[in-house]
């Protein structure tokens, strides 16, 4: 057994929770403010709610900043045994945010005028069963300049903050190498063609959304795929892939996947 399964065994990394909070956050779109905030050690908890399908509690914290609040840290810096790359559904996500506060959505970078399709939700550690969690507390300090330059795949400030508070100092990886590989595990997932232009609402299954992304990924296993839902829609696809960033197969996955028969992708925003 590989030695992380053997330092934590716990369920499946929360798989809504780091982008739904995202609409719950006063936006700052500036990246210089949402730094100077980081630095100064400014913290804020926020609630929100995801699936019960996706964890064991319907309710969970989100804190980002210097602070931590009542977040311990759960595992030790790059002792893990795989990652899964998270691939949310923009307009999904805009579409819900909206549902839940109009003028706070309308304020989110990722849900202007930008026509985002697939973006990076994060790149998370995982345990053969289980995964780590905010394994350094308080986490380093972010630098604002990764902070920019990963906007092009995670287009909003807080999002690339929760992600490393979160998830990236379990990588036992630095600042600038842990983003490297989040790039570089974007690059190696080709999206399907029939998901880059979007212009109308469509219906799917997830298995059609599964197959997809296999005939668009040579080596991607059947068991190496899960798409997730928030209610009727389409919210992510989640790709197992090893530490050098092969795809592989992850059990623990497919048993979160989305149990709906078919599931909408609202068209990219434009569209």
């Amino acid at each position: 057994m590989p030695l992380a399964s053997l330092r934590r065994r716990a369920g499946v990394a929360p798989a809504l929770g780091c982008l739904l909070a995202l609409s719950l956050i006063p936006v700052v779109t500036d990246v210089d403010a949402v730094s100077v905030a980081h630095a100064r050690g400014h913290h804020h908890h926020y609630y929100y709610h995801y699936p019960r399908t996706f964890g064991p509690e319907p309710w969970q914290e989100f804190g980002r900043g210097r602070g931590q609040g009542r977040q311990e840290a759960r595992g030790e810096p790059g002792v893990f045994d795989y990652y899964v790359l998270v691939l949310s559904w923009s307009p999904s996500f805009c579409a819900d945010a909206a549902e839940r506060n109009p003028e706070r959505a309308a304020r989110n970078p990722q849900c202007g005028p930008r026509p985002y399709t697939f973006v990076v939700h994060g790149l998370w550690p995982q345990y053969e069963q289980g995964y780590p969690q905010f394994c350094e507390v308080p986490a380093p300090r972010l630098s604002r300049q990764i902070v920019s330059d990963m906007l092009d795949l995670m287009p909003a400030p807080q999002l690339v903050y929760h992600e490393w508070d979160r998830h990236g100092v379990c990588s036992g990886l630095s600042q600038d190498a842990y983003f490297d590989t989040v790039r570089k595990a974007r690059q190696a997932v080709k999206i399907p063609a029939e998901f880059e232009n979007l212009t109308a609402t469509r219906t799917v299954s997830p298995q059609q959304v599964e197959d997809a992304f296999i005939a668009a990924n040579p080596g991607l296993p059947g068991d190496g795929i899960s798409v997730a839902c928030s209610g009727r829609r389409l919210s992510e696809v989640r790709i197992c892939m090893s530490r050098d960033l092969s795809f592989r197969g992850c059990e623990q996955l497919e048993r979160r996947s989305c149990r709906r028969d078919q599931v909408v992708m609202p068209p990219a925003r434009g569209g």
